[in-house]
């Protein structure tokens, strides 16, 4: 049974501070689109358009992969347009929120692993996580390095103010097998240190389609920092993940620690430095949404600020935590998916595999980027009210 529950009066005034930022747009006033063509990006950055204090730019990584610049007074977000449409990075108020990688750069290849390092991708969509020994999907599926068949900017207003942002398309049809389009958005506002991130899957077959579908949201872990989001931290609802997948070798210890962390999974709410996230340690989370229907996480940081990612657990039903904090890589996700992340033959035993009809549509909707300290004690305390009304 779902727990049921009223914010107080003065919850319901504090979370009208978001409502500019947490708004689910329902009609867009106004917007111009401009298709992107690969011939606009060059090896020297260019300015693509400007509108007060938003623009866009272009240019190629010295990998030859196209990335796209969105900036905003307070920031920026650095986009692959052709490859996933991922958010290769963001920088707001002078701070770094992407996770520490062993790239430096996105490569041009599909591999999942071969190319790492970003701060946001889509995962799925006819399967995703770590394929087990009876799947032969890829890690994570096709999405994450997926090549758009078309890339536009956009500059628009809607109930939120005027933004920038990127969009696209990705068709994937395979004989005998799959037919959908992916159409992912994501926007930034003027004057926001979030952004709003989209994704529309559609399906063009005239039978049914599985359906699995992942948003892997990377920040950057910050020792002693505090990781507060709306679900009960208990066993029973923040599950430690006990099978290990087959491209994770573990150190002495790990298991052990992974025993410790299912009986007492608050143990992982300060990142403490020294702990054995390595290579990873994942949570199954039961999130619990506000009054508008979504959920929240942050990782407040010893000054104040946090990460924030917000996403709607009608649309995304399964929470998973990811930490990874090795020599050579760290990272903190923030993820939310139609289904846990151990690939499709276990998350189909689990109950887990959604379909799409013929002609039918998933859409899902993400917040995420960075708060002040102000902003962050807010967000804390509407958690906190959350959980415990």
């Amino acid at each position: 049974m779902k727990k049921r529950y009223r914010l107080s009066e003065e919850s319901l005034q504090r979370a009208e501070v978001f409502s500019k930022i947490m708004v689910e747009v329902k009609m867009v006033t106004k917007e111009t689109k401009i298709h992107l063509l690969s011939s606009q990006f060059s090896d020297k950055e260019t300015v693509l358009l400007e509108y007060g204090e938003l623009s866009a730019s272009t240019f190629r990584f010295d990998s030859g992969v196209c990335g796209i610049r969105l900036k905003n007074a307070l920031g920026e977000l650095v986009m692959l347009p052709y490859q996933g449409q991922q958010i290769w990075s963001a920088v707001f108020r002078g701070c770094n929120q992407t996770m520490r990688s062993m790239f430096t750069q996105p490569y041009p290849t599909r591999e999942f692993l071969g190319t790492f390092g970003g701060l946001f991708q889509h995962c799925g969509a006819t399967a995703m996580g770590g394929p087990g020994p009876e799947d032969n999907h890829p890690l994570h599926g096709e999405l994450p390095n997926a090549p758009y068949s078309s890339a536009y900017v956009a500059l628009g207003e809607d109930e939120a103010g005027v933004y920038i942002g990127l969009g696209g398309i990705y068709r994937h049809t395979v004989a005998f097998s799959f037919n959908y389009l992916a159409q992912p958005f994501v926007k930034l506002h003027a004057g926001a240190t979030s952004f709003h991130i989209a994704m529309t899957v559609t399906n063009l077959k005239k039978s049914e389609m599985p359906l699995m579908y992942l948003a892997h949201l990377n920040f950057l872990p910050v020792d002693h920092s505090r990781l507060v989001y709306s679900a009960m931290v208990t066993p029973e609802h923040a599950r430690v993940r006990r099978n290990i997948p087959s491209h994770v070798q573990v150190k002495p210890g790990y298991r052990e620690f992974i025993q410790e962390l299912s009986e007492h999974p608050e143990k992982h709410l300060v990142l403490e430095p020294g702990r054995p996230y390595d290579p990873e340690v994942v949570f199954w989370i039961d999130y619990l949404a506000d009054r508008d229907g979504w959920a929240h996480t942050i990782q407040v940081h010893p000054d104040g600020t946090a990460d924030v990612m917000r996403h709607r657990p009608e649309q995304l039903a399964k929470g998973v935590r990811w930490i990874c904090r090795t020599a050579d890589q760290d990272a903190l996700g923030f993820e939310a998916g139609t289904a846990e992340a151990d690939g499709f033959t276990a998350e189909r035993k689990k109950g887990n595999l959604r379909f799409l009809p013929p002609g039918g549509l998933f859409h899902c909707d993400l917040q995420a980027g960075m708060l002040t300290v102000d902003e962050a004690q807010l967000e804390e305390d509407l958690i906190r009210e959350i959980v415990n009304v």
